[in-house]
Formats: C-alpha cells, sequence, structure tokens
C-alpha cells in the first residue's frame, strides 16, 4: 500500500506554516526542519519511509519559507522564534512529545529545541549542523572554519538578496549545483525561493543572530539519544567541530560519516 504524503497547513503561533505530513496521526510524531537555502522538499524521501515505519511524520517550511509565516522586522527571526514554532507546531498536530530531525539551519534550530525544552524531545537527529557550543569553540580552535563559515556574514548584508537573485537566482542555482543538489530538486528550492520575500525572510535568520544573545541552554549537553551525520567533504562544516559535537551528548550517541559527501546529504 502507496504512503499518501498530505500537504497542509498548520497554523501554529499565529502563523500558517505549510506542510508535507505522513503516516497515521497515532503514530509518534517525527518533526523534520530544512536548512538554507532548501525547504520541506528536501525531506520527501524520508516523510514515506518514516510513515511506512509507522510514524507520522511532518516536514514544514519553517518561518520565512512558508508564504503565511513570513512576519516582517529582522527581529521576528531570532532563533528563539524558530524554536517556539517548532513547540506550536507539535502541540496544532496533539503530540506533546516527537522525535526532532534537523539539516543545517534546522538542524541549529533542533538542537536549541533539544536543549532548550528535553522533556520535549525524545530523539535527536541532526545533519551538517554540530552542537553549537561545538560550533563556538570550533571558530576559535580550528583554522579553517571561519573561513568555512565565512557565508554567515555576507549573507547579513541588505543588498545580498537582490545579488542572489540577479541573473535567474543564478548564485543560488550554481550554489546548490555545486553542492550536488540535482537539477529537479533545485528548481523545488526555487519555486519557493526564487520570491523576493520569501529568499529576504529566510536571509533574516542570518541577520537576527546579531539581535540576539545565545540561549545559555545551548552551552550544555544534551540528554536524549542522538544521532549526528556529517559528510566529510562538508565545506561549511570541518571535522575538529564535527568530531567534538559528541562531548555536549550525555546520552547514546552515534556518529556517522559519509566519505567524499558534501553538506547537501
Amino acid at each position: 500500500m502507496s504512503v499518501e504524503v498530505r500537504t497542509q497547513q498548520i497554523v501554529a503561533n499565529d502563523l500558517s506554516f505549510t506542510a508535507d505530513v505522513a503516516g497515521s496521526p497515532d503514530g509518534e510524531l517525527v518533526l523534520l526542519l530544512h536548512g538554507f537555502p532548501q525547504t520541506r522538499h528536501t525531506w520527501r524521501h524520508e516523510l514515506v519511509a518514516l510513515a511506512e515505519a509507522g510514524y507520522h511524520a511532518c516536514a514544514y517550511d519553517q518561518r520565512g519559507y512558508s508564504a503565511g509565516a513570513r512576519p516582517h522586522g529582522i527581529e521576528s527571526y531570532v532563533l528563539e522564534n524558530m524554536v517556539a514554532d517548532v513547540f506550536a507546531v507539535a502541540e496544532a498536530l496533539d503530540h506533546p512529545q516527537f522525535h526532532l530531525v534537523g539539516h543545517d539551519w534546522g538542524g541549529g534550530v533542533a538542537w536549541t529545541t533539544a536543549l532548550t525544552r528535553p522533556e520535549r524531545v525524545k530523539t535527536l537527529s541532526v545533519i551538517s549542523r554540530p552542537h553549537p557550543k561545538a560550533f563556538a569553540k570550533s571558530l576559535h580552535a580550528d583554522p579553517e572554519q571561519a573561513n568555512r563559515s565565512r557565508h554567515h556574514k555576507g549573507h547579513k548584508r541588505a543588498e545580498v538578496t537582490d545579488e542572489i537573485l540577479a541573473n535567474d537566482a543564478q548564485r543560488l542555482r550554481l550554489g546548490l549545483e555545486q553542492g550536488g543538489v540535482p537539477p529537479e530538486d533545485v528548481e523545488a528550492y526555487l519555486n519557493v525561493l526564487s520570491d523576493r520575500e520569501a529568499l529576504d525572510a529566510a536571509l533574516n535568520w542570518y541577520r537576527a543572530l546579531d539581535m540576539s544573545q545565545i540561549p545559555k541552554a545551548c552551552f550544555t549537553t544534551v540528554d536524549m539519544p542522538t544521532l549526528y551525520v556529517w559528510g566529510n567533504a562538508d565545506g561549511a562544516v570541518g571535522r575538529y567541530a564535527a568530531e567534538l559535537t559528541q562531548a555536549y551528548v550525555n546520552a547514546p550517541y552515534r556518529f556517522v560519516e559519509l566519505p567524499e559527501v558534501g553538506h547537501f546529504v
């Protein structure tokens, strides 16, 4: 029997998130958080696999990416708001506890969510984004990490939105294609992010980092079973941060290194 993936609007935090959902609502909830510059499309295969395994799986376009969840003002995109969205989406789906999966920026939200309210998160699976403290430490201890993360500063500039969209979003296309993203998936992401308001809101995640202190909880250890997946050809995250992540997990932990795989695992 084939799995049906349903697209729906989830009203949470006074916003409306576009989500793909699969599996029985009676199954344990798995929330999947995409990164930049991607969308819920990232998780299309995982939704089916999780539903087949008996889970209730939900991947939603996060704040700024969903047309109905695009508030004005950079201050709307501080990290705490994305974490609040996760809890609100879970509550809207009637699941006080859930499994959490995140890639890239979605991984950053996933770590912070698990560290903020650990009693709500059953398991944590993160791809391509190390534990926040390991990441912060690597910026000082790993000479290469600051260079790998230089795009964080570049994405804060107001004019970068138009630069990325110039020439039919050539810069965005090239970045995804060079990262190994298949052409049909590039088009799926551009269906959302070629809209100037959507891309500008997505870039506000970077800009908002200057406006809030990282929650203190981010520098403690997680205490739920954790999986961390890292491609050793990742141009954004080096080995130092990836391997150091284990030091900040006080629970069963599995580290999976994928040889010759880049950031877009």
